[in-house]
């Protein structure tokens, strides 16, 4: 069953607060599909927009993938109950290995992109890239720059229009 839901639902402050754990961004590219964990990101209203703002870095394999396809979702546990996985798919580059078999993790259709969401989640954000910024190394505040960037490994901000927000039945 699907609820659909205002990108400014109820849920919206306790996925931000998840967001510290971790949540999964997932993509598609063809037919490759890849997640990640997520610890960074928000939502907001901009150009008249509900928008979604996820950081990817450059290294990652995720990073392609985002960037030539236009679209992403964001699952989110809202509990413990992936905690191993979140930990796993941060770790872990979809270069080398399926996460998605790995993690026993069960892609859903996206009700408005072709990226899926995590089937073991409640709550899914589907998003198509509005604007992407990459990051000006000389703008970032000196402490964040040193605890963050010490190996020259910045991130793309991608803002994402939100499409899609919705509450499914988990599968965990």
């Amino acid at each position: 069953m699907i609820k659909e839901l205002s990108y400014n639902n109820q849920y919206l402050p306790r996925a931000l607060e998840q967001l510290s754990s971790g949540a999964f961004l997932t993509t598609r590219l063809g037919e490759a599909v890849n997640t990640m964990t997520i610890g960074w990101g928000t939502v907001g209203f901009i150009w008249q927009r509900p928008i979604f703002i996820v950081a990817v870095r450059y290294s990652r394999h995720t990073y392609e993938m985002i960037d030539r396809s236009g679209e992403f979702t964001v699952s989110f546990p809202l509990d413990e109950s992936l905690k191993k996985e979140l930990i796993f798919c941060g770790t872990r580059s979809g270069r080398d290995i399926d996460k998605f078999q790995e993690c026993k993790l069960t892609p859903r259709p996206g009700l408005r992109v072709k990226a899926p969401v995590i089937g073991e989640c409640p709550l899914h954000y589907e998003a198509k890239v509005v604007y992407k910024q990459a990051m000006e190394p000389a703008l970032i505040d000196r402490d964040i720059d040193r605890a963050f960037y010490a190996t020259n490994d910045f991130h793309v901000l991608y803002y994402g229009e939100i499409v899609a927000c919705y509450m499914t039945e988990s599968r965990s």
